[in-house]
């Protein structure tokens, strides 16, 4: 064999070699099952009022990664099925040993009162974050989202809200993860999430 084959043989050798280790080193991504909004980009900078009555920002707000929902207190069926799911997706992330926070924006906020969701929150998950604000906050935070939102008919205080039904997974720096439809379990969502924040 002639010099010049030992050093291309030795290269190549070398190369495959440094390839597969960095390959190694660097882990494979994993595959996660997301939903992704194509085209579009979730998430941006709000203001919001927090169950205390304080102004918050989504700098303060997603300082870990979270599960963003919008939604209405006085909402009959959906709202309480689709937090309860949600809650149950974040016990089971504790349980991994993934801290995620649990982020309520009320789309109502004539109703939906620091108070009003206070008293929500801790009858639903203590630890949620639960978010109001002026009717023009509150349509902000929904067009960073893409979230819709449209009140309905109906008399004094009885009255429903239409809205999206999406669940968002958010990371600090407005950076989003994916989105969650009505029809996902809370282990589903649970193992999404889990996928995304170990890679």
């Amino acid at each position: 064999m002639n010099r010049a084959a030992i050093l291309l043989a030795g290269l190549g050798l070398l190369v495959l070699v440094s390839g597969t280790a960095l390959y190694t080193l660097l882990g494979e991504r994993p595959e996660c099952d997301v939903s992704s909004a194509v085209g579009a980009t979730i998430g941006g900078p709000f203001e919001l009022v927090d169950r205390e009555g304080d102004l918050v920002t989504d700098v303060d707000v997603l300082n870990h990664p979270a599960l963003v929902y919008f939604g209405y207190t006085f909402c009959p069926d959906v709202c309480p099925f689709d937090m309860a799911r949600n809650a149950l997706a974040a016990d089971l992330l504790a349980e991994q040993g993934h801290d995620i926070a649990l982020v309520f924006i009320s789309v109502d906020p004539e109703r939906d009162t620091p108070e009003v969701l206070g008293q929500y929150a801790d009858d639903m998950f203590p630890e949620m974050v639960a978010l109001t604000g002026s009717a023009e906050q509150v349509k902000a935070a929904a067009r960073a989202y893409r979230a819709y939102f449209a009140k309905g008919e109906g008399s004094g205080e009885f009255y429903l809200v239409d809205h999206s039904t999406f669940t968002y997974l958010m990371f600090p720096g407005n950076e989003f993860g994916a989105y969650f439809r009505r029809e996902d379990t809370a282990e589903g969502i649970a193992e999404t999430v889990a996928c995304l924040v170990e890679s």
